[in-house]
């Protein structure tokens, strides 16, 4: 079992940036796959990002491409997403998302087995 915990979430004015960090306990999180997924009001979940166990693999969608920033420490258990210019849709519920990869790659339709609570992201206008 993992168990992840979010952090970070906030109210940022249109064009501000957000530092989401994701904590990590149970099993050894460097054999883990890291994802970041967003819910919208009225929305499905979505993919935002994923980064593999090595930390040499990252993908994004494509809304997010060029400003944010998926990087982990795995000396520290975390995986962090680096928000900036951010917009008033990526209003979200950030969660973090982690499943057991050997893989040196990642891909958005990779299954993930373990979830975190998820963070309120709230960008103004």
């Amino acid at each position: 079992q993992v168990q992840l915990v979010e952090f970070g979430g906030g109210l940022v004015q249109a064009g501000g940036s957000l530092r989401l960090s994701c904590a990590a306990s149970g099993r050894t999180f460097s054999t883990y796959a890291m994802g970041w997924f967003r819910q919208a009001p009225g929305k499905e979940r979505e993919f935002v990002a994923a980064i593999s166990w090595t930390g040499s693999s990252t993908i994004y969608i494509d809304s997010v491409k060029g400003r944010f920033t998926i990087s982990r420490t795995n000396a520290k258990n975390t995986v962090y997403l680096q928000m900036n210019s951010l917009k008033p849709e990526d209003t979200a519920i950030y969660y973090c998302a982690a499943r057991y990869s050997s893989s040196a790659y990642v891909s958005t339709h990779d299954i993930y087995a373990y979830w975190g609570q998820g963070t309120q992201v709230t960008v103004s206008s």
